[in-house]
């Protein structure tokens, strides 16, 4: 076994990989850039050197430095994760050319699958059934284009040497074909190095089942049984489980078969996921759904979402890739691996759901956890990159963290999960933890009526959804106001500012907006010491309902201290009969801003919601007519248009990448374009103006 090895890699898995290596007493190298000298994965590894600038080209992706790094610290192996360098069959090369193991596959078996037309052409040689489809090497664009008028639309154009969803767009009628050609081209040049691609029929209905293999260099296989990640959006996995539901064992083996065949087919050794992509049919004979499989593609290395197999089987993966990276043979045959429960899957990222899932950055003022163990089986798992204070940059992948749940059945982890996520509490940057609830608690996956088109089938209840609402939301932060202030004060009635009186009801004002609404609450005093709640234009007498009064009492155990911009309570509030827990945290605005953001996280869900001082004095708000601004952080990929053009509403202006996607920036209104304000290239700021529309 390796005495020390390299992890070529960054956050969530450095972290991971890390985790097992001391665990079976093997020292760790770090690898970091600029943006992370203070990265988590930089602390938890025995040593740490420094590979080059923030962007992943000028650190993660120089192979070369790399290879020194290991040389310079007496690594024996490098692990590369997933992503970056982990698929490069150059860098794999140079690994063995330099000495070192590469923890992964030998180069001739990344070669062969890590081209989608390549790998497709070997699987149908090999008789593996495949998708109707274009997998030429002829990148002539009315050639393809040709083809896929011939396929018939929809089709898929995919990167032929992608992953992650990268470089890759459903086009659902011929006239759009060149434009998202052009686009998936960019993105996999920028993501991959080679712009190639390949064109698939769209299969309708259909679900993305992968199957986990493993291979020793003693040349045996097995499969680790089947991961369903059908819940996706922008082609990229939200939700993955174990075992995949509705899966007959017949079909599970056939398809646990076809996938080691494929492995066997190119001498694989290590971890690797064979992707299928499964045709559903209603069969009106049996009422059952009918399912056939084809190959789609092979990831030649561990996946992101590979805890959930850790989970049902008991393994540990990363463990096994270093065994039998040592030389080890498998620890276990076919017929020894057993299913035990169901496992999901969460992908916590940094974006912005109900806006497109647009990446954001920004810092972890409050990150709160559940319960859990970490890079280990337990019912609640959370594995992570980052720390309460780390900064999410626009240099990266948006995901932020995994949080995976086993239950003894599917209904269980459903349930833990629900529970988990409404624990997990992110304050200082936008996050997809409530869109995470809303798809768990919505009837197509709490059924298992899965396929790749279920969030878009979902839009109505996944999206713009407000699960706390205005009462419980205004009642929240009212309590909290009135319990940080008494918590300051003595206990001498005359220097509390509480509003109370010796005659007469007082009434305290409480301007708020929330939902892109302005409201006034008013909080009345009563003699007794109730507290009452109402909404309007005027304080106005007081309904005295038993249920209409505003009640809250503070948990101590549930205190914790932040920095002195945030304050973070426990509360329980009753409101109209409904007592609810929670939790809010203050984010102060920005220096002249009239609003203090504060964010309200109940067991039903979370929101926010801005307290308005109306003795603070805005700055004046400037005119947005005609300014177009980037929406976050990135690169300026291109410009469709130039100074004189005339556009429409909804007209294409300019593409932006950040955080590896591309952005498409369309005009707000129709108008001419008077001015460029960047250049192809061009790195911007969030808020930037891009051009000037008149």
């Amino acid at each position: 076994m390796f005495k020390k090895i390299l992890i070529a890699n960054r956050g969530e898995i450095a972290c991971r990989v890390a985790a097992t290596a001391k665990r079976m007493g093997i020292q760790t190298v770090a690898v970091y850039s600029d943006a992370d000298a203070s990265a988590k994965h930089v602390a938890v590894c025995d040593e740490a050197i420094h590979v080059g600038g923030s962007a992943p080209k000028d650190s993660y992706l120089r192979w070369q430095a790399i290879i020194d790094a290991a040389k310079a610290t007496g690594a024996e192996a490098i692990h590369p994760g997933y992503g970056f360098l982990s698929e490069n069959e150059a860098f794999a090369q140079a690994c063995a050319k330099a000495g070192l193991v590469f923890i992964g596959p030998p180069a001739s078996a990344i070669q062969a699958m890590g081209l989608k037309a390549a790998s497709k052409q070997l699987m149908e040689k090999a008789g593996v059934p495949l998708v109707p489809g274009y997998h030429g090497a002829d990148q002539n664009p009315e050639l393809l284009q040709r083809e896929a008028d011939r396929i018939g639309y929809p089709v898929l154009i995919k990167a032929s040497a992608g992953g992650g969803g990268k470089g890759m767009r459903a086009v659902e009628k011929s006239q759009d074909f060149a434009e998202a050609l052009a686009s998936c081209q960019r993105e996999a040049q920028n993501s991959f190095g080679d712009q190639a691609v390949l064109i698939e029929k769209y299969v309708q209905r259909p679900r993305h089942i992968e199957i986990q293999v493993f291979g020793d260099t003693q040349g045996s296989c097995v499969y680790l049984m089947e991961r369903d990640c059908s819940v996706q959006r922008r082609h990229q996995k939200v939700l993955e489980e174990a075992p995949a539901p509705g899966l007959s064992q017949a079909l599970r083996q056939q398809m646990g078969e076809a996938a080691v065949a494929a492995a066997r087919a190119v001498n694989y050794v290590g971890a690797g996921t064979v992707e299928f992509i499964v045709e559903q049919r209603d069969n009106a004979a049996t009422g059952q759904v009918d399912m056939t499989f084809f190959f789609m593609e092979m990831n030649t290395r561990l996946q992101v979402e590979h805890p959930v197999t850790e989970a049902v089987t008991g393994l540990d993966l990363v463990e096994w890739q270093l065994r039998v990276a040592s030389g080890e043979p498998l620890p276990l045959k076919q017929d020894q691996i057993k299913l035990t429960g169901h496992a999901i899957e969460a992908r916590i990222c940094a974006e912005t759901p109900d806006n497109n899932f647009l990446p954001a950055t920004g810092h972890l003022q409050v990150y709160k956890k559940p319960a859990h163990t970490a890079f280990e089986r337990g019912t609640v798992r959370f594995d992570d990159g980052v720390r309460e204070g780390d900064t999410i940059s626009p240099f990266y992948d948006s995901m932020v963290a995994k949080l995976i749940v086993h239950g003894d059945t599917r209904e269980q982890a459903l349930a833990l999960l629900d529970q988990a996520l409404a624990q997990t509490q992110v304050v200082g940057l936008s996050t997809n933890v409530q869109f995470l609830r809303h798809v768990v608690q919505s009837a197509s996956f709490a059924q298992a009526r899965l396929d790749t088109a279920l969030i878009p089938r979902e839009a109505d209840v996944l999206f713009h959804q407000e699960k706390v609402g205005l009462n419980v939301a205004t009642a929240a932060v009212v309590a909290h106001t009135l319990h940080q202030e008494n918590s300051h004060q003595g206990n001498d009635p005359f220097s509390k500012s509480d509003a109370w009186q010796s005659h007469a009801e007082t009434s305290r004002r409480f301007p708020l907006e929330f939902a892109g609404e302005t409201h006034t609450a008013w909080l009345h005093y009563g003699h007794d010491g109730a507290l009452q709640l109402t909404w309007g234009d005027a304080a106005g007498p007081a309904a005295h309902g038993p249920h209409d009064r505003l009640e809250f009492s503070a948990d101590p155990q549930a205190m914790t201290a932040h920095p002195a911009q945030q304050s973070h309570q426990g509360l329980n509030v009753t409101w109209q009969g409904q007592r609810v827990r929670s939790e809010v945290v203050l984010q102060e605005g920005k220096p002249g801003h009239p609003a203090e953001l504060a964010h309200v996280f109940t067991a039903q869900g979370a929101t926010r919601i801005h307290l308005i001082n109306p003795l603070a004095h805005a700055e004046g708000a400037q005119d947005e007519k005609g300014r177009l601004t980037a929406p976050m952080p990135g690169k300026v990929v291109s410009f469709a248009v130039k100074v004189g053009d005339k556009v429409k509403a909804g007209q294409s202006l300019a593409v932006m990448e950040a955080m590896k996607m591309e952005h498409t920036i369309s005009a707000p209104k129709d108008g001419e374009v008077k001015e460029l304000l960047y250049a192809p290239g061009d790195q911007i700021a969030e808020g930037a103006e891009l051009l000037k529309l008149a």
